[in-house]
């Protein structure tokens, strides 16, 4: 199993046994690296690096953080990016969250940051990781005005805005919140399986009630999506790691 968006760094002091545990259950782990309050991508990065190989960074920024409009921090983390971009397999996560920033001017911090990211992105020729909340369409567009190859990661929205998205060559994230989020069973119903990857978005979107969540609860989607789609696990296991491994060019 590959779970194809994590963030082992807000794990902190536990990171090392959360990666021991993942590394007997898991084939890979595609961590989101992104600029969130007090945790730089730089302090991440320095975390993580001795586990490449397992772990498959991405680099970005996100939406919460780029509402603040703080565009000294956005030069840094781009020059950040810029100097790995050898090193890392997508720009992400980027994106709109309009569920948390309320005001014009936030959401107008969000999208030029967002845009701003996005032409690295064609710069730099990688795809994108796309957190968007309340305002999929709009980053959908954004994404298409753009020409990236894209990954909605986590994705709740309309499922005629998801039908989209797969159909202009994006791949959608199914979480483990598909237990107790309806968004998600009902995308997940909706979408082929070949326009579908499994992700935990660990710590958050746990599955059980009262503990964070971890990396291999990836089986949790495996195990919805093969009631879903009445297809057996070992294919949606099959059929969502290639279509991580192939919007990323992992090397596994």
């Amino acid at each position: 199993m590959i779970d194809a968006h994590a963030h082992i760094e807000f794990y902190k002091k536990d990171h090392e046994e959360i990666i021991r545990e993942a590394q007997e259950k898991l084939r890979a782990i595609v961590d989101s690296i992104t600029e969130y309050r007090k945790t730089h991508v730089w302090k991440s990065w320095d975390l993580l690096k001795h586990y490449f190989g397992f772990i498959f960074p991405t680099l970005g920024y996100h939406p919460n953080e780029a509402r603040r409009g703080n565009w000294e921090k956005v030069r840094k983390v781009e020059e950040f990016i810029r100097d790995h971009a050898g090193e890392i397999y997508a720009i992400g996560e980027i994106g709109l969250d309009y569920f948390h920033a309320k005001t014009e001017k936030e959401r107008e911090n969000q999208r030029k940051i967002f845009e701003h990211f996005l032409e690295l992105a064609v710069e730099l020729d990688l795809p994108v990781v796309i957190h968007a909340r309340d305002a999929e369409r709009e980053a959908y567009e954004l994404v298409q005005k753009y020409g990236v190859k894209a990954y909605f990661h986590s994705y709740t929205g309309p499922t005629d805005v998801a039908k989209e998205i797969a159909e202009n060559g994006h791949i959608i994230g199914i979480v483990t919140g598909i237990v107790f989020i309806p968004e998600v069973r009902e995308v997940a119903k909706t979408l082929d399986i070949e326009n579908l990857v499994a992700e935990t978005d660990s710590p958050y979107m746990s599955p059980y009630k009262g503990e964070r969540n971890k990396p291999w609860y990836i089986r949790v989607v495996i195990e919805e999506l093969s009631k879903l789609k009445e297809i057996p696990e070992s294919e949606i296991e099959r059929i969502t790691e290639k279509n991580t491994i192939d919007f990323f060019s992992l090397l596994l």
